[in-house]
Order: C-alpha cells, then sequence, then structure tokens
C-alpha cells in the first residue's frame, strides 16, 4: 500500500513511523502496512510496463533457482549506477560499514570497513586476493592502493563489472587487478587470501556444500580467507530457523531474488566440514544498523533524483528494503558476522597470536 501510494507518510520519514509508540489494536493494524504494501501491491506495481524486463514473472513467482544464478544478480545490481550514486559512500560500497565511532559519515566508515578485513586477511605486498562478488571494485582498489596485493575479482553483475574496470584504469591499476563476469564456481588456480563480502547470502543454502568447497579449492593450504555475511537467529529448531515469515518472502522475492540467510552456527559448522579453521568471529549488527540507516537518509534526501532514475514504484521499494533492514538489525531480528578462517594444515596457523594488529 505504501509502495503504490494507497498510504502514505506526509510528515516524517518510514523510520518515524517504525518508532510509533504502542497503540494496542491501532498500533498493531498500522504495524502490518508494510507488508501488506510489499505481499499486496507489488506485483501490479513492479511488473507494470516501465518497470517490466525479461527476468519478472506475472505471476509474483520467484523465476530463479538460486542466487548464484545471473539473472538474479543482476535483478539487484543492474538496476543502475547512477541510482546507488545517489546513496552509497563515494567509493560505492554495497555492504555493512564499520564504525570507530557511531558518530562517523558513511564515507568514513566504509574506508575504516575496507581497511579492518585487509587487516584481518593480514595482506602483505605482493600476495594474491581474490575477491568473490566484488560489486564496483572498492575492496580490491584499497587492498592493491595500500597493502601492495595483486587482485582478482569474479562478478556476475555486467553493470557493476563495467564501472569497476573503468575506475581501475582511472586509479592507475590495470597490471595489478583484473576483474571478469564469472560465477566462482568456474574459477581455476589459487590464491593466498579470499574475501566474499555480501555475496554469501544471494546464493541460497542448497549452494552452500558447493560454496565452501569451491572456496577451500582455491585457497592455498594456510591461506586466510574471511567470510562477511547476514545470519538469521537460530531458533533451535531447524524448521523453526528456516520459517519465513511475511518479511522474508517479500525481500527475497522482490528486492534478493533466490537468496537465503543460514545461522552463524551452520556458518561455523560448514566452515569446519570443508577443511577450514575457524579463528576469528566478529558481530557487526550495530554496525549495519547505522549503515541502512544512513543509506535511507541519504535516498530519502535525493528521493526525486531517485525517482526519476528508477520509477518511483522501484525508489519507494528500495527506500522501505533499506529502512526495514536498519530496523531489523536495530532490533536484533537479522544480525552480521565477519568470520576468519585458515584452509586446514598441520603447523602454526601463521597468524598472530593475538588481535592487537588489527587496532594499531
Amino acid at each position: 500500500m505504501w509502495i503504490s501510494k494507497t498510504v502514505d507518510i506526509e510528515e516524517g520519514t518510514l523510520f518515524d513511523f517504525y518508532a510509533l509508540p504502542s497503540q494496542g489494536k491501532l498500533k498493531t493494524k498500522l504495524k502490518s502496512l508494510p507488508k501488506l504494501a510489499i505481499l499486496r501491491d507489488l506485483p501490479a506495481v513492479l511488473f507494470s510496463r516501465r518497470q517490466m524486463t525479461a527476468r519478472t514473472d506475472l505471476s509474483g513467482r520467484n523465476p530463479y533457482v538460486s542466487g548464484s544464478n545471473k539473472a538474479a544478480i543482476q535483478h539487484h545490481y543492474d538496476i543502475s549506477n547512477a541510482f546507488y550514486r545517489l546513496f552509497l559512500d563515494e567509493r560505492m560500497v554495497y555492504s555493512c560499514g564499520y564504525f570507530q565511532d557511531f558518530a562517523n559519515g558513511i564515507d568514513q566508515a566504509q574506508v575504516d570497513k575496507l581497511d579492518h578485513i585487509c587487516r584481518k586477511l593480514r595482506l602483505k605486498p605482493g600476495e594474491s586476493l581474490l575477491d568473490i562478488g566484488c560489486g564496483w571494485g572498492a575492496m580490491l582498489i584499497h587492498a592493491a592502493k595500500n597493502y601492495g596485493v595483486v587482485g582478482h575479482g569474479v562478478s556476475l553483475s555486467q553493470a557493476q563489472t563495467e564501472l569497476a574496470r573503468e575506475r581501475i584504469r582511472a586509479e592507475g591499476l590495470e597490471d595489478r587487478i583484473t576483474i571478469e563476469i564469472k560465477s566462482y564456481a568456474e574459477l581455476s588456480g589459487t590464491f593466498d587470501k579470499i574475501s566474499s563480502i555480501g555475496m554469501f547470502e544471494h546464493l541460497g543454502l542448497a549452494n552452500h556444500d558447493a560454496y565452501f568447497s569451491a572456496v577451500n579449492r582455491l585457497l592455498k593450504p594456510g591461506g586466510i580467507y574471511l567470510h562477511h555475511a547476514i545470519t538469521r537467529r537460530s531458533k533451535g529448531d531447524i524448521r523453526k530457523t528456516l520459517r519465513k515469515g511475511p518479511e522474508y518472502k517479500a525481500l527475497i522475492k522482490y528486492i534478493f531474488p533466490g537468496g537465503e540467510l543460514d545461522t552463524i552456527g551452520m556458518t561455523l559448522g560448514n566452515l569446519e566440514a570443508h577443511g577450514f579453521l575457524v579463528h576469528d568471529v566478529e558481530n557487526l549488527r550495530e554496525h549495519y544498523a547505522r549503515t541502512c540507516r544512513l543509506w535511507a537518509e541519504r535516498l530519502h534526501a535525493r528521493f526525486d533524483e531517485a525517482i526519476a532514475e528508477v520509477g518511483e514504484a522501484k525508489a519507494r521499494l528500495w527506500l522501505l528494503y533499506l529502512s526495514g533492514c536498519s530496523i531489523a538489525f536495530e532490533r536484533a531480528s537479522a544480525q552480521i558476522f565477519q568470520t576468519v578462517a585458515t584452509r586446514r594444515a598441520r603447523g602454526p596457523s601463521g597468524l598472530p597470536p593475538t588481535r592487537v594488529d588489527l587496532y594499531r
């Protein structure tokens, strides 16, 4: 209903709506509106003539087998580079920031996040780094410029890859960074370090075994892997844990086709089962709540430009999605973890004895 403007917010923002005090049945009805907006109105709005693409299905069915499908990735990331520029940081990092101070802006938080990951990977000059789902290339550019690595990235997004290559050329790093449109499963060779930042959520649970097997195959013995992914909360019983509520169903149908979230316990179990040693796990839930809030505020501030770029329905959908994700992380119904693991090998891991080096 909010997407199609049947119901609208005339004064304030979606965050003001979510912050409404409890008022019995009225509060219950108000809380249901965003769900109804997505589940009832989106098929008619999003599949209008302006929004129609070869990848949509008029019935509203999810046409994607899994998030590793190129069409599923392009559904979300190939909307428009100009649209994402409206609310992302200057480097166009589309994943959780890292706030050394929650008063910091999004540009500083994303630089600090990239550096935090590089430190966790213990990058050294001349090492090879694979970034799976490399987006607009920010991680590879930062690592090559500041840590002297030779980087390779893979992505299934045509729009992101084209812009990433432009940015690499502008930085004069063509001899240090390469990017190709390819699935991680098609890669060969081995790398000293591997990062996966915000792509794992697209795979679907049925593909997790194949994914971790591929990462193990691509990582040199003793190499370091950094896994950065959103998770759901474990409820003990696996059926209850994997049950999809209305917001979750809407998210994977209209925002992230084919995507599914695991739990941190499932992540750690899969890493161990596929030949990794887990060394460090960090919860960045509050950092993502802040990141999504800043994205939503920035999109709201440039909303007329967003409408001109992608149409009003999609602009309103993205604002609802970013605002809702911020609230989900604030309320701890969603979490995000960075996990550091090494490919299992006998003897010393090669990691420092403490985490002190991360914070120097």
